[in-house]
């Protein structure tokens, strides 16, 4: 084929295969079945929109689903990889050329790179698709995608998502074999590493190694996806109230604080406030009330905070009240948080109460865990920095900073389930955290069709100790959520030990089965089924407690 009759960088026939060879014998991930449905199901004048953030598997899908093809699919096949500089009279010529040479597949990676494709997009399905052709547009601007499916192609797309890996997923692909290991590592198809200062590490190639490569993860597939998005959106003509941040260099540091947060409070005070590192303050209330008195320290209470805290704004490149010059209004905060929801970064999983007249909590899970924990992680750099912790034994030193990462990873693993529960079981049953005046259940499990519930407790724990269940065996906490809620059907605590029945009938369930059980959950009627926290009776190892 004549390439100089192409004005796009055109790929197709043998060209194409080699392209795509690198990625035989690859995992698929749960989301290819969707892309093969749309190339091979019936032609509906829809295009389909392969979208999310960097390093999530669009372009290693599309050579997949090439590589699958019957030769004679394959020989009618294009892959156009577009540029910055293409535009969309260069992109619809190009269309032109392939319909008449009688190709009837063309994947367009990087679409969003085209300035002009948000306000274009219906070109593709109401011309070509609508021709019969079968057009997949893919790229790491989500946020165009998602103006582009509530305007140009309203009703003429077919939408998969790839930012959310969930811990499943990550485990078949990657090969990780423990929830901590997805906490580290999740989110992306790429592992972290855990050196900060070490050169030969940090050469190679990790998504969430670092503050450093984390903080450009977040400013390259989440800030310029959002900036980018916004400009070629109506000419720059919907920027809205974060103009002003935009223009004043602002909306990084907005965004990262809004991250950094969003998994405890999502709050205006967050970003106006003074920052206050949240870990390292629950570190310190724990540390102090530790149980055993040998791990008993007030060392957190002794630091320079105020220097450590300086120190891990510099590390996460967030800026303070001080050094902002556009003040964060509660627009600005609504505004990004809409648009992380678009991205698919971010869920609202709302704390409800036993009350059903109050209004629900805000509670902002994240949907990528490794960059999460690598934030937690250049907080603990930021202390080994500290004057007086550096004077510690390396004993305490190692001590303290463990367990503020395993603080860390407890909530993180109550986020995860919770995230993932809801995303699987969402749209049948009610997903939440039910809060007290005193106390919270982790997780309740509403089935609205049976009237009936089942409540968690969410342990970053191998040991089973009564401490763990005492709001399951709080009767008048029981009292009120059935209440509310109807009929409990089961008390279960979710850790990362053994299966086990107590005797006062609450389960204990390992958390990893679980995650690894919801989407078959999701198939069943009623709670009192659920395959992640049921097991057969001569399976059930005798109730033991760890005091």
């Amino acid at each position: 084929m004549d390439r100089q009759s192409f004005k796009t960088n055109v790929v197709t026939g043998p060209a194409l295969l080699a392209l795509s060879e690198n990625v035989r014998g690859w995992q698929k991930r749960d989301c290819y079945q969707g892309l093969t449905d749309y190339l091979y199901g019936p032609a509906n004048d829809r295009v389909c929109l392969l979208f999310g953030l960097r390093r999530t598997g669009k372009t290693t899908l599309l050579r997949q689903a090439v590589l699958d093809m019957p030769p004679e699919d394959a020989a009618r096949t294009a892959y156009i990889k577009v540029t910055m500089q293409d535009t969309i009279a260069d992109l619809n010529w190009d269309m032109m050329q392939l319909h008449s040479l009688g190709f009837r597949y063309v994947l367009l990676d990087e679409v969003t790179l085209m300035r002009e494709f948000i306000d274009s997009a219906a070109l593709l399905s109401d011309v070509y698709a609508a021709q019969g052709m079968k057009i997949v547009l893919s790229g790491t601007d989500s946020l165009g995608f998602w103006f582009a499916l509530r305007q140009e192609l309203y009703d003429r797309a077919t939408a998969i998502h790839t930012t959310f890996i969930p811990y499943r997923e990550h485990r078949r692909l990657l090969g990780i074999q423990s929830i901590d290991g997805y906490i580290r590592y999740g989110g992306t198809l790429r592992a972290g590493e855990l050196a900060f200062e070490d050169a030969e590490v940090n050469a190679s190639d990790a998504t969430f190694r670092d503050d450093e490569t984390t903080r450009q993860y977040i400013d390259t597939a989440i800030c310029r996806n959002i900036q980018h998005s916004l400009a070629c959106y109506e000419d720059g003509g919907h920027f809205r109230h974060l103009r002003s941040l935009y223009e004043a260099g602002e909306l990084t540091g907005a965004i990262d604080r809004i991250i950094e947060d969003a998994n405890h409070a999502f709050l205006v005070s967050v970003l106006t406030k003074e920052f206050r590192s949240h870990d390292l303050g629950l570190a310190a209330r724990n540390l102090r009330k530790e149980r055993d008195p040998e791990k008993r320290t007030d060392v957190l209470d002794k630091i320079d905070t105020a220097t450590v805290t300086e120190r891990l704004m510099h590390i996460l490149d967030i800026r303070d009240r001080a050094a902002q010059t556009v003040d964060v209004t509660k627009a600005h905060v609504a505004e990004i948080k809409e648009y992380l929801i678009a991205l698919d970064l971010i869920v609202d999983c709302p704390i409800e109460t036993t009350e059903p007249d109050t209004e629900p909590v805000e509670h902002i899970l994240i949907a990528q865990p490794g960059m999460r924990y690598c934030q937690a992680q250049a907080l603990v750099y930021a202390l080994m920095k500290d004057r007086l912790f550096s004077s510690l034994s390396e004993r305490e030193r190692t001590f303290v900073t463990e367990r503020i990462l395993e603080e860390v990873r407890g909530r993180m693993l109550e986020d995860i389930v919770l995230l993932e529960t809801e995303k699987v079981l969402g749209e049948r049953y009610k997903v939440c955290k039910l809060q007290f005046a005193s106390g919270e259940f982790d997780m309740l499990i509403y089935d609205p069709r049976e009237n009936d519930c089942a409540a968690f407790e969410i342990k970053h724990s191998r040991q089973a100790v009564p401490a763990q269940a005492r709001h399951l065996r709080d009767k008048e906490k029981l009292a009120l959520t059935q209440r509310r809620f109807g009929e409990l059907v089961g008390r279960y605590v979710l850790y990362l030990g053994e299966n086990m029945d107590m005797e006062d009938g609450i389960l204990y369930r390992n958390a990893e089965g679980f995650l690894e059980a919801l989407p078959q959950i999701s198939l069943l009627p009623g709670l009192a089924v659920l395959p992640a926290i049921q097991m057969d009776e001569d399976e059930a190892p005798k109730p033991q407690m760890t005091m």
